[in-house]
């Protein structure tokens, strides 16, 4: 009988162990971490799982939708999106992220409004600054961009891929000096960014300085000798 009454005992103490790993508390931490490790379909399956547990939780829908637009997703990762707002439609993060699925589908404008939105709710959201500065970008309105671009620097200077990207939006404007340096910022925060070389090489031989050109293009092939296929596909 006491054998009995002990095997209930662990057992019921091993089923709440299981049962607290998989709160839905818990199931989110773990997709959290999973995306910073990019295992997006860890993560998913754990918001998921989090969804079944508690399907009002709209930080599950978030991040499983984070976890499909990395993978390339977008038309899922909206639909989380859409979901999250529903739930609570007062909160920045599925407008922020929304706007980066709009722009993987390139539909900026819809980018813009969400990006916009999310900075209503969040004025120091720097990252929907940066996604607005992005759609704005490619929209061709390089001052909009460039604008929104410096209030995510403000913000968060320490991105390199915002300072690669205001400078696109610099040359474009014939800022050619500015925009070298933003590149040259880029590439000091991430001395192995090919994207920032790329576009620092085109600007150097349009200006003239045909060596320090050539020196930018040894540095992308060295990198990432992709870049060069991948960009004429834009």
């Amino acid at each position: 009988m006491r054998i009995f009454q002990l095997l209930l005992c662990v057992t019921a103490t091993l089923f709440f162990v299981s049962a607290c790993r998989q709160s839905p508390d818990s199931l989110l931490e773990s997709a959290s971490a999973k995306c910073k490790q990019a295992d997006y379909k860890g993560a998913i399956a754990d918001c998921s799982k989090a969804i079944r547990l508690n399907p009002n939780l709209h930080k599950a829908y978030v991040w499983r939708g984070i976890a499909r637009a990395r993978l390339g997703d977008a038309d899922d990762a909206i639909t989380d999106f859409d979901e999250a707002i529903r739930l609570n439609p007062n909160t920045p993060e599925p407008y922020c992220n929304r706007s980066v699925a709009w722009q993987q589908k390139g539909d900026h404008e819809k980018a813009i409004r969400d990006a916009t939105e999310a900075i209503r709710l969040a004025p120091r959201d720097y990252e929907a600054y940066y996604n607005r500065g992005s759609s704005r970008g490619w929209l061709g309105d390089y001052t909009g961009s460039i604008a929104d671009i410096t209030e995510a620097i403000r913000l968060n200077p320490n991105d390199p891929e915002y300072y690669c990207n205001r400078g696109i939006s610099l040359e474009r404007q014939g800022q050619y000096e500015k925009s070298i340096a933003d590149f040259t910022e880029a590439i000091r925060r991430r001395s192995n960014y090919a994207k920032a070389y790329f576009h620092r090489s085109a600007l150097k031989e349009r200006m003239g300085d045909h060596l320090g050109a050539i020196s930018d293009s040894n540095e992308v092939v060295r990198i990432d000798p992709m870049i060069y296929k991948n960009q004429g596909k834009q």
